[in-house]
């Protein structure tokens, strides 16, 4: 089934709910771009008066993998220092840190869970500047935050998030970009690009194949490809079962590389830029060990791999790249599933908000 099939006479089959909000990817980037986009700009514009000299990212899960991608963004788009916070330090440990000048993001999808708010609360009382970037501007995330950004993806009822975080990927895009003086044209070719790829669902299926009876995986990337390299293993484990190791390239080296032979199946995600030059001796070195490499990137990579499935990289700047990278890792996920003989709209002991503290 293809997600563009998921309303039609199929709709009763095992992942229907997934395969719809899949689909729906094209129209939600083009909402953002069409509708969003002002409001996202006019928030980058307040928060750039305040000049921060920090942010701080706070997120969970799939949206923690969003707020990765926002570092890579601030970090090399602005030069901004940037860090993951640990929310434990507030939440169980009841640290107070200065956070005058900080510009605190929180990444969550719901906005509902509880470490989320309470961390969110605490450092805007500790004087950061908070923008709260969710899929519920009614959720109490939102309410204690100073500034808001609306995703715009529509009601997610799939447990796999896949438009919220494309979604997210680029309403931090845009946000980054403003926050720097840019328009953020690189994205406007994303939701055609997107339709195309979701299109070619039946290369995906094909790949899915290898997967099948996999025991564990591993997938690398480095750059702007390494936050999509954690939310597709991520997405693997969640529907499929299948113990998925996300590792940077330069980490792989250093270790976790012995565990790979030529029975072991690892995917790699390649950046069409600096991020896919800097793993290119990590590819090298793969093949050397005789690895069941998959590339999900350029063409010229993908030719040299054991198998792939070629981007649409051309005109595509790098830091836009991981918002089509990711949805060939979401059919893939949903196919291996399948295959599996699972459901994909129902993962065991999951639910749809997390609700940590």
């Amino acid at each position: 089934m293809t997600p563009q099939d998921a309303q039609g006479p199929q709709s009763e089959r095992p992942g229907r709910i997934m395969a719809r909000e899949m689909a729906e990817q094209p129209g939600v980037l083009r909402r953002i771009l069409d509708t969003g986009a002002p409001a996202i700009h006019e928030i980058a514009r307040r928060v750039a008066e305040r000049r921060p000299r920090f942010v701080l990212l706070t997120a969970r899960g799939t949206s923690d993998h969003a707020a990765l991608y926002a570092k890579y963004l601030l970090e090399i788009r602005l030069g901004m220092p940037c860090g993951l916070a640990s929310m434990s330090t507030i939440t169980a440990y009841g640290a107070k840190p200065d956070l005058r000048d900080v510009l605190a993001v929180t990444v969550s999808q719901s906005g509902g869970s509880p470490d989320l708010v309470a961390s969110t609360r605490a450092a805007r009382e500790a004087g950061a500047i908070t923008l709260a970037v969710t899929n519920n501007p009614d959720s109490p995330l939102a309410a204690v935050s100073e500034h808001h950004i609306g995703i715009l993806a529509g009601p997610e009822r799939a447990l796999p998030a896949t438009k919220t975080y494309t979604a997210s990927l680029l309403a931090l895009y845009l946000f980054v970009e403003r926050l720097g003086g840019s328009d953020g044209t690189g994205a406007a070719s994303l939701p055609e690009l997107a339709h195309d790829l979701l299109a070619r669902q039946d290369q995906v299926k094909t790949l899915a194949a290898r997967y099948r009876f996999a025991e564990r995986m591993v997938i690398t990337s480095r750059g702007y490809g390494y936050p999509t390299a954690k939310e597709a293993a991520l997405k693997l484990m969640e529907t499929s079962y299948i113990p998925a190791l996300a590792y940077s390239g330069a980490d792989l080296l250093h270790g976790p590389l012995a565990m790979v032979d030529n029975i072991s199946p690892v995917i790699a995600v390649v950046p069409d830029g600096r991020g896919g030059e800097a793993l290119r001796p990590v590819l090298d070195r793969l093949r050397g060990r005789g690895a069941d490499l998959v590339v999900i990137g350029p063409k010229a990579q993908v030719r040299q791999a054991s198998a792939g499935f070629a981007l649409p990289t051309d005109g595509v700047p790098e830091e836009v790249q991981p918002i089509l990278e990711i949805i060939p890792l979401q059919l893939l996920a949903y196919e291996v599933t399948i295959a599996r003989g699972q459901d994909p709209d129902a993962p065991r002991a999951l639910a749809k908000v997390t609700e940590t503290r």
